[in-house]
């Protein structure tokens, strides 16, 4: 029987390429996004996948989108937790407040508000897993992003316990600290780091990759396969775990 599967902000980047693999192995697959033509792409790229138009940050939202996605896909199996946003490039003193609150209704709340109505679905299921989408950024400081660096560290202890209060139901969860990702929202916050130091954009890219023991940065499909394998019956014993796909040597 396929899995059936709901991916958070799955339009762009990360989240379609997670989608795009899920599709590919045969699963029935569900996305929110807040990129409307995104999701239209997604469903021409992909059809039979059930999109639904939410803002995670938007409480009411999700609790509409949650209950109609599971409706749409008939159950749950697997809940991809990918939704997240960077925020401004600025040091705590400077960070303004509302972004702060922002990225944290997003990133860690919004987590939270998915997973708890996902929940009672997964349950359901025969192998329910939960994915939910840290950074290198939950395992380093990073600064000048704060608020991104103290969500992505919440969101590991989130998902270590989430994995202690379900295993007892056979649901796993695990989370994904990718690295540095290669795509236009990596070479966003590079421009912003240049911006924040003075630095040269060269500068920023070339202390970036001096880290990288293969000199490249992440592709996105990686971490695609990553997830199809946490989630997987390969991947049947790996729960409450925190897994690196960044190619850090400094910092391991």
């Amino acid at each position: 029987m396929s899995q059936k599967v709901l991916v958070t902000a799955g339009a762009l980047g990360i989240g379609r390429e997670i989608v795009r693999a899920f599709v590919a192995a045969g699963a029935q697959v569900a996305v929110c996004d807040i990129d409307e033509s995104g999701l239209e792409t997604l469903r021409s790229e992909c059809p039979g996948v059930v999109t639904l138009v939410c803002d995670v940050g938007q409480r009411d939202a999700v609790e509409r989108m949650v209950p109609a996605a599971v409706a749409a896909l008939g159950g749950l199996d697997v809940l991809v937790n990918n939704a997240g946003i960077g925020g401004p490039t600025a040091a705590v003193e400077q960070f303004p407040p509302a972004d702060w609150d922002r990225v944290l209704q997003v990133n860690l709340t919004g987590t939270f508000d998915v997973t708890r109505l996902a929940i009672p679905h997964l349950k359901q299921s025969a192998a329910g897993s939960i994915i939910v989408m840290s950074s290198a950024a939950g395992r380093f400081g990073y600064p000048n992003r704060s608020a991104y660096s103290a969500s992505k560290w919440a969101l590991v202890g989130f998902a270590k316990t989430l994995a202690i209060e379900l295993g007892q139901f056979g649901i796993r969860a695990n989370a994904l600290l990718p690295g540095a990702v290669d795509g236009e929202r990596l070479h966003r916050v590079y421009a912003g780091r240049a911006q924040a130091s003075g630095q040269a954009l060269e500068a920023v890219l070339a202390d970036a990759m001096a880290s990288q023991s293969l000199k490249r940065f992440v592709d996105p499909a990686d971490i695609a396969a990553m997830v199809l394998f946490l989630t997987s019956e390969a991947g049947k014993s790996i729960s409450g775990q925190m897994l690196c796909i960044d190619n850090d040597i400094q910092k391991a």
